[in-house]
């Protein structure tokens, strides 16, 4: 009960946004000077999931909508799309993770990689009714593979480093609720 106190919640939610704030800035810096032909992983969107998977506490909405829409912003993205599908994603799977608690990593991964296919087709969709050019398809599928292939080890590290595991039956919440 003591790790999960507020304080400690506090922190790992700026530990959260310091990680996302990292990968934002890693991924502006200029490495390269040609186009890149392939599309590395999404790591703020799978460390969103794997955090609302265990602990949905540390990842509060208006966080993830906050990081999400920096996001938007800073990568050229239409502002407020890609944000709002990981918020309702998000939020859906914060709602699952007492039932995901019981379950296998490899059926963790699959309702993950069902959720970011559904949201990066979802993304497509509305580009393409809203005539807005999103990109070359091939990149999106390749960002979504890699995503998925990143998941994993992003839920390694994040249960290594930071020690965000699911909540045991039982357990209690700084809001005295049973979880």
């Amino acid at each position: 009960m003591v790790e999960r106190g507020p304080g400690h919640i506090w922190a790992m939610r700026c530990i959260y946004l310091a990680i996302s704030v990292l990968v934002i800035f890693l991924h502006l810096l200029p490495l390269q000077t040609m186009p890149r032909h392939f599309a590395g992983p999404d790591l703020i969107v799978a460390l969103t999931f794997a955090w609302a998977l265990r602990r949905p506490d540390y990842v509060p909405a208006i966080l993830i909508a906050g990081v999400m829409l920096l996001t938007d912003m800073l990568f050229g993205r239409p502002p407020g799309l890609w944000a709002l599908l990981v918020l309702l994603a998000s939020e859906w799977l914060k709602r699952r993770d007492r039932r995901m608690r019981d379950t296998t990593f490899v059926a963790e991964w699959l309702t993950v990689t069902a959720v970011l296919f559904t949201i990066t087709a979802t993304y497509r969709i509305v580009l393409g009714v809203l005539i807005v050019p999103g990109g070359a398809l091939f990149l999106s599928v390749m960002e979504f593979a890699m995503t998925v292939l990143a998941y994993p080890v992003v839920v390694a590290i994040s249960h290594v480093l930071f020690r965000v595991r699911r909540s045991a039956p039982g357990e209690i919440d700084p809001m005295g609720r049973r979880t």
